[in-house]
């Protein structure tokens, strides 16, 4: 018997490895499948309210195949919602003040299991042409601790929310046929002390490979610099997933920005064997290269192929960037030679309207705004960002320290690291790993010191080119901070950050978070009863310090390399120092939206290079004529004067990375600031005292991505000179033809109005569902069915011996009928042949699905309804089927509101995506009372 057995797994195998080694060696494919997913909330802890998952006797962990409820291949999910990614099902709910604080108060998370647990499912086709092919899921992000299947099998399950992760479904493929995919994101847990977001917020690709290619992020470039030149080592990868055996080819060369060839390298190799993986260096030169740096973030594409006997069967992309970096303890940092002060912002990954689910060009839009203020730094706050991300940074010239999620030194900690520094390494940007960031459990003592040195080695054998740091706040004297390769002052209360320098004179350090300050857009007058913090750069609690503070001190030591400001945009979550209603941080520079508060101004003046001269406040204060208003001015202008209408208030003297003041009594009319330069004018700014509001106006916003399908668009009232009205806070509709709208915002931190206005769509169960036996093949309903003859439907049927038909009767309850409600029965096959009856009156089946019957809401009515069923039964034809017993489900889709939005302070953002199939999207905005504005976007 054991020989017999010995044999069939040696032909079997043969056969396996016979098909992998004649499969077509056509390259590699990736393929973004982001549309068309089906999506239902499930429940956290009610399995039934979880459609079933779970309750089968062979569970998906018992036996291999056996995914239940969405989980399974067949199940019928015709009446879920559909939906592209990337999703963010948080920020479509409602605010709840017994919602999560530090989640800006969305009605989703533990406290509310309905809404804790989604499911996602998605049917492909994968061609016979690809098997012998390696079929994989990437996943960029899922929040979180999700459970993906493929065709019923179990692949894994990955906590976090923040590591893209990657299942092969080779063996589980139906070739030339339907697969389908299927995802269960857990998001009630929360992994951050901010705003996460929940389920599939990142992009999804559908990867094909010959068995023989580099492996996942397998390629690592660096470079050396001599004598203006560089030496280039590009480190691939390979692994080998079949059983080719005998000697590959691996190119690599490297092409510049226009596409032109500057090097070539080939290497012959012996492949991996079976299942293994096998790293391969190669060196390669580029003669004069042009520098990655902030200002000109020159880029260069390593092209990696393998060869087998002499065809291409895997090809792979990498973009870097050649550029050297230093800390030095005594100087700072220096970038390609040159000390650049780091002037940076640390920042969550959210926006207004659009939750955590952002478009690829949303984060080009952000680090434009960022670059924009002067800023050249971001940090990734507190977690590994979205690939597009870092891919903005590199192409925009931001530097980028990267941060993982949580201290440790078990697999789960050093994996998570792991995947991060292998994902990002060969991004230019990135010039500093952070390990951890103000965990002050083990910040001061021998624990930390111990984790720090662990996490540190391990981080510099992945990658040795780059410094780490960790974030510091409790104190700046032992513990991590006696150990961290790169020191990390969170804020300059938090300890004496000169005598720890004193201390450790040959550790480098930068200030990771500083500022932490609270203001309102536009408010210029703090008001804790309506949540309003101003806008003046003031201290935010007495051991805390300004945006100007906190600039000048680590501007005025060379030895510190640069700071990063808490933060450049508000978040939803921490709504510091308040709580309900406040939704969102006050901390930014900017607010959710991405409109700058005056603080921008500030840094702007100091952190970057063209003239500035910004005035504040606005100048629209009726009903406070004569009293005294605090005017400031930040520039860079040498000297600046201020005239109240045309009458001067005085010349002053800006000083270094400073601003100026005056108190002025106020009258209406016309604030203007005149800026000079060695004497000479070179900026005017004015603030004019405004009418009413009489139009609405529509701008394309300067930092969107040119030809991108995703735009961003300002929204404001003027009044009827076309002056800007700084206090308006109408409420704008809008309309829109050839595109649609993803969310609209307005950066009021108390603002409780709906992100996204999409149809509510509720799932409805028949309830009480009987059956009697039919005594003809007859399928109308008729009368005088006996009472006493209903019993449980399908209880004890004898399969071998069943009636010619049976009917069957069940309720449903609908809280509320509109004839605006599309209202469905989505009929899952109960018997051969069916006729259906809602409230005693017949319907037909649609024409496109023959299983799904329009009720029309004429026939319904609110509270229970009643549903009949006829049909000639289904047969066993092994004892062992499982018969279906669900009859199906009524679907009720209520239609969504009209888009809209209150300006916060005369502005508002929306965002719009255009349709695949238009050349322009036509937005209308509208407000009863105002004139309407209308933008084309080609």
């Amino acid at each position: 018997m054991k020989t017999t057995l010995k044999k069939r797994f040696t032909y079997y195998f043969f056969i396996i490895c016979f098909t992998i080694s004649a499969q077509t060696k056509s390259q590699r494919e990736l393929l973004l499948i982001d549309t068309d997913w089906k999506f239902s909330f499930g429940h956290l802890y009610d399995t039934k309210k979880d459609f079933g998952h779970a309750e089968g006797y062979f569970s998906y962990l018992t036996k291999t195949g056996f995914g239940d409820g969405p989980a399974a291949k067949d199940f019928d999910d015709r009446a879920w919602r559909q939906l592209d990614l990337p999703h963010d099902w948080a920020v479509e709910q409602p605010f709840s003040e017994s919602a999560s604080f530090s989640h800006g108060f969305k009605a989703a998370g533990k406290n509310y299991p309905e809404k804790s647990i989604g499911w996602y499912r998605k049917k492909i086709s994968i061609s016979n042409e690809d098997l012998g092919r390696i079929i994989s899921l990437k996943f960029d992000g899922v929040f979180r601790n999700s459970k993906v299947f493929f065709n019923g099998f179990y692949l894994g399950t990955q906590q976090s929310g923040y590591n893209g992760f990657e299942y092969d479904v080779t063996a589980y493929v139906n070739y030339g046929g339907e697969n389908t995919i299927v995802v269960r994101a857990d998001a009630s847990m929360e992994e951050g002390w901010f705003y996460e977001g929940a389920g599939i917020y990142r992009h999804v690709y559908l990867q094909k490979t010959n068995p023989v290619h580099v492996v996942t992020n397998g390629t690592y470039v660096t470079s050396v610099l001599k004598n203006n030149d560089a030496d280039v080592t590009a480190d691939v990868t390979i692994e080998n997933k079949g059983n080719f055996k005998g000697s590959i080819e691996i190119i690599n060369t490297i092409f510049d920005a226009e596409k032109k060839q500057v090097a070539y390298s080939s290497e012959k190799e012996l492949a991996p064997e079976f299942y293994q993986k096998r790293n391969y260096s190669s060196k390669l030169y580029v003669k004069n290269p042009l520098l990655w740096d902030i200002e000109s973030p020159n880029l260069y594409r390593l092209h990696t192929e393998i060869r087998q006997d002499g065809e291409v069967i895997d090809s792979y992309e990498t973009n870097f960037g050649i550029r050297t970096i230093e800390f030095n303890a005594e100087k700072g940092f220096f970038l390609n030679g040159k000390p650049v002060k780091l002037k940076g912002t640390n920042n969550h990954q959210d926006h207004a309207g659009i939750g955590t689910a952002l478009p690829d060009e949303m984060q080009y839009y952000r680090i434009k705004k960022l670059k924009e203020m002067g800023s050249n730094a971001y940090r990734c706050s507190h977690h590994p960002p979205t690939p597009e991300l870092l891919e903005a940074c590199d192409q925009l010239g931001m530097l980028v320290i990267d941060e993982t999620r949580l201290m440790g030194i078990n697999d789960y900690h050093l994996n998570d690291l792991q995947k991060m520094i292998e994902r990002d390494r060969n991004h230019p940007s990135i010039f500093c790993w952070s390990v951890g960031n103000e965990e002050w459990q083990i910040e001061g003592g021998i624990t930390g010191e111990r984790i720090t040195n662990v996490m540190q080695h391990f981080a510099k054998s992945i990658d040795p080119t780059r410094p780490v740091t960790v974030g510091i706040s409790s104190g700046f004297k032992s513990g991590i901070s006696s150990v961290v390769e790169i020191i990390g002052y969170n804020y300059l209360g938090n300890g004496d950050i000169d005598a720890h320098r004193n201390q450790f004179k040959n550790q480098p350090g930068m200030g990771t978070e500083e500022g932490s300050t609270f203001a309102t857009r536009g408010i210029y007058f703090t008001d804790d009863a309506k949540h309003y913090q101003s806008a003046y750069d003031k201290k935010p609690r007495p051991t805390f310090y300004s945006i100007e503070e906190g600039w000048k001190f680590y501007a005025e030591r060379p030895y510190l390399g640069g700071i990063f400001i808490w933060t450049g945009f508000d978040y939803r979550g921490e709504p510091t120092p308040y709580g309900w209603p406040s939704v969102t941080s006050y901390f930014g520079m900017m607010d959710v939206c991405g409109f700058p508060k005056d603080n921008v101004f500030y840094l702007k003046s100091w952190w970057g290079t063209e003239p500035v001269l910004h005035l504040l406040p606005h100048w629209n204060w009726s009903g406070m004529e004569g009293k005294e208003i605090d005017v400031w001015a930040y520039s860079n202008c040498e000297e600046v004067e201020l005239f109240l209408n045309k009458k001067s208030l005085g010349k002053k003297k800006m000083q270094q990375n400073g601003h100026l003041e005056w108190k002025v009594k106020y009258e209406s009319g016309a604030l203007e600031a005149i800026g000079y330069k060695k004497g000479k004018k070179v900026l005017t700014e004015i603030q004019k005292t405004t009418g009413n509001p009489e139009n609405v106006k529509l701008t394309l916003d300067k930092e969107n991505k040119a030809n991108s399908k995703v735009s961003v668009i300002t929204v404001e009232v003027t009044d009827k000179k076309g002056l800007h009205v700084p206090t308006a806070d109408n409420e704008i509709t809008f309309d829109i033809k050839g595109g649609k709208i993803l969310g609209v915002g307005n950066g009021n931190p108390t603002s409780l109005e709906n992100d996204q206005f999409i149809a509510d769509l509720k799932l409805v169960s028949i309830t009480d569902f009987e059956e009697q036996k039919g005594k003809t093949a007859d399928l109308s309903l008729q009368s005088g069915y006996p009472e006493n003859e209903w019993i449980s439907a399908f209880k004890d049927r004898d399969y071998k011996n069943q009636a010619l038909s049976y009917i069957y009767r069940g309720n449903f309850e609908l809280t509320s009928v509109s004839e605006k409600n599309q209202v469905n029965f989505f009929y899952k096959k109960i018997g051969t042949a069916a006729e259906v009856y809602i409230n005693g009156n017949k319907i037909n089946p649609s024409k496109e699905d023959p299983q799904r019957y329009i009720l029309d809401t004429k026939l319904l009515k609110q509270g229970k309804n009643s549903v009949n069923i006829i049909t000639t039964p289904l047969q066993k034809i092994k004892d062992w089927d499982v018969m279906n017993t669900d009859p199906g489900i009524i679907q009720v889709i209520i239609p969504a509101e009209n888009w809209k939005r209150k300006l916060f302070n005369g502005y508002a953002q929306i965002i719009i995506e255009k349709e695949n199939s238009t050349k322009e999207v036509v937005l209308t905005a509208s407000e009863k009372g105002l004139k309407n504005a209308t933008i084309v976007v080609k």
